[in-house]
């Protein structure tokens, strides 16, 4: 499915698995949950299966583990 096919304007609904996604309601985006920024479903590339969360970059990603605990919070020299 790509973002021009049905639901448009509305967030899809993914289950977000180990190395690929499954999408439970169409739609043409999702969210990034350290952002907020939309991100259109075929460019979905960042997700946490643990938290089935989406995140617009790695940089967000990143952010969104060291969060939860899971990366150590590193100091900038």
């Amino acid at each position: 499915m790509n973002r021009f096919e049905g639901g448009m304007n509305r967030e899809a609904k993914i289950r977000y698995l180990d190395g690929d996604y499954q999408i439970l309601t169409p739609g043409a985006y999702v969210l990034c949950a350290m952002t907020g920024a939309s991100i259109p479903v075929d460019e979905v590339r960042y997700w946490s299966v643990a938290r089935q969360e989406a995140y617009v970059d790695l940089q967000s990603a990143v952010e969104a583990d060291k969060r939860a605990g899971i990366l150590p919070n590193q100091k900038r020299a």
